[in-house]
């Protein structure tokens, strides 16, 4: 192994497609998020790490397959990846960190949650969770373009949607079955109509905006 890898401690380092097929790695995971956008319930993250002798076909961006495709290949990765987890980090995490460091540190749990420790883990987005204990790398659009990511992305997104169905059962009025608390405008209305839920996310615009109302501080 080169020198390159050897550093454990600088996980935000970037590295090359060359360097990491060049360098003898052979487990590397893939980590994802899913729910920065909504305005409600918790933000969850996956790690995968693939394995070559199972291919899985069809991986790609979670957002572009459907639900039916998103959970046959979810049950996929789960019965042929070398390892996977998932993670999350809840809405008053979110409240308190902030949506981008909440989505860092979920995928950091999932990462650091998985069975087998890789050697490296490629990142969605452009950025790297801090005081990773391994080597990571952060790729652009790395969901549609890099399998292993797409599993996360994957996994995260199926469970995600999982979580908002059983918050749908508790808080029915808001319809989160619809739009998975994602600031809709059905959504929006229903939370103007209904107040602010143990389950919304105060510090985001929509709901900051009704708590001042109120005269309620976030």
């Amino acid at each position: 192994m080169t020198d390159t890898f050897q550093d454990k401690r600088v996980s935000s380092l970037q590295l090359s497609f060359e360097d990491v097929f060049s360098s003898g790695i052979s487990l590397v995971c893939g980590a994802d998020e899913a729910g920065r956008g909504p305005i409600a319930g918790p933000v969850f993250a996956a790690a995968v790490i693939l394995d070559p002798d199972h291919p899985i076909d069809g991986l790609k961006d979670s957002k572009k397959l459907s639900e039916n495709r998103r959970d046959e290949l979810a049950q996929l990765i789960k019965e042929k990846a070398k390892a996977w987890s998932i993670a999350q980090c809840s809405v008053a995490e979110i409240d308190e960190l902030n949506i981008l460091w909440a989505s860092m540190l979920a995928m950091k749990r999932a990462i650091e949650m998985l069975s087998i420790k890789p050697e490296l883990a490629l990142i969605d987005g452009n950025r790297c969770p801090k005081e990773l204990s391994i080597r990571a790398r952060a790729i652009v659009k790395g969901d549609d373009r890099i399998p292993v990511i797409s599993a996360a992305s994957i996994l995260a997104k199926t469970a995600r949607d999982a979580i908002m169905m059983e918050l749908h059962s508790q808080y029915p009025e808001y319809g989160f079955d619809r739009h998975k608390g994602y600031p809709t405008a059905f959504h929006l209305a229903q939370l103007e109509k209904f107040g602010v839920s143990p389950v919304h996310r105060k510090t985001y615009a929509p709901v900051r905006k009704i708590l001042e109302r109120n005269g309620l501080t976030v």
